[in-house]
């Protein structure tokens, strides 16, 4: 049935319902497959071992086994593993260490885009991703990540605005929103979507200790638009800004880009691959950034941007809000 939906009809597809590894093993000699994909792992189990399937040593001597038996005709294995709560692979880390590549598909629940990335590859690079988005026909490539997520832009309210972060060598555009309102309660309740919430407390401290807001007795929450998870500093001018936005009641222009570090002393530091990051922000479309002093001066290419260097939050703040 799944076939059908996904428009499969391909008489070079076998499937195999077995969880025998010994069956599994002889099917594969027998066929000789140019690609076996195993799902899942933590399901197989050998005879041999008294252990329950999904164990340490059940997944460690069947990876063993079906590397031996592929690799001996040099066929491409893809071996499906669940993981935990965590995000980490169930099961022992032994797996991770005995195989060439390993691939994560990280995506929220609620969600349809996902983003695949590769944190171990013995014979490439691990910096790049590839981000899909789930529709009824199956996992679709999604060529321009950024105009899929900043599409919905429509109006331009107070707390939101526009950052660039780096996925691998790529840069993305994403949305960040912001809220501030008075707390009800004695302690403000702070929360984080798709950003650190440590990193999300201490630029709120920056912003009262060197930008004079008084955001203690706000709640604020913290957004990033499409179910995306950043973790990279140079999307902290963006957290600051969108906050102060909200607090300020005050919207960001809506053809602005932010990009910067911030520290503890209120600096905006530089950020690397500044050039990727202007070069699409000109190709979807904007007309001004605002990124670290210091990455202006470095400058080489002409661009048909607006660019605002800032060495501090109190001088974003004058320069992007007033």
């Amino acid at each position: 049935m799944r076939a059908d939906r996904l428009g499969i009809n391909n008489e070079d597809i076998l499937f195999l319902g077995e969880t025998d590894i010994d069956i599994v093993n002889q099917a594969i000699l027998d066929i000789n497959p140019k690609l076996v994909i195993i799902d899942s792992i933590q399901t197989m189990y050998s005879e041999e071992l008294s252990a329950a399937a999904g164990s340490v040593s059940q997944v460690r001597e069947i990876t063993s086994q079906v590397m031996r038996v592929c690799k001996s005709r040099a066929i491409t294995t893809i071996i499906i593993g669940h993981v935990t709560k965590e995000g980490n692979i169930a099961g022992p880390r032994v797996l991770e260490h005995m195989v060439d590549t390993v691939l994560y598909l990280e995506g929220e629940r609620y969600f349809s885009y996902r983003i695949l990335r590769g944190v171990k590859n013995r014979f490439g690079s691990t910096n790049e991703i590839g981000m899909f988005e789930m529709r009824e026909e199956g996992m679709c490539e999604i060529t321009n990540p950024s105009e899929v997520l900043i599409s919905e832009r429509e109006e331009n309210p107070a707390g939101a605005c526009v950052v660039s972060s780096m996925e691998g060598t790529r840069p993305i555009l994403v949305e960040l929103q912001a809220l501030t309102t008075q707390t009800i309660y004695g302690y403000p309740k702070r929360t984080a979507n798709g950003i650190d919430f440590n990193r999300l407390a201490v630029l709120i401290a920056v912003l009262e200790k060197k930008a004079g807001l008084m955001l203690g007795s706000q709640d604020i929450y913290l957004n990033v638009a499409g179910g995306l998870r950043i973790n990279e500093p140079s999307v902290d001018l963006g957290i600051v800004m969108s906050t102060a936005s909200s607090f300020k009641n005050r919207p960001i222009p809506k053809d602005m880009v932010l990009m910067g570090e911030v520290g503890l002393t209120g600096e905006v530091r530089r950020i690397n691959l500044i050039e990727k990051r202007l070069k699409e922000a000109e190709r979807l479309g904007f007309k001004t950034c605002v990124i670290p002093e210091s990455n202006k001066k470095d400058l080489k290419d002409k661009y048909k941007l607006d660019i605002i260097g800032i060495r501090d939050v109190n001088e974003a703040i004058k320069r992007v809000l007033n």
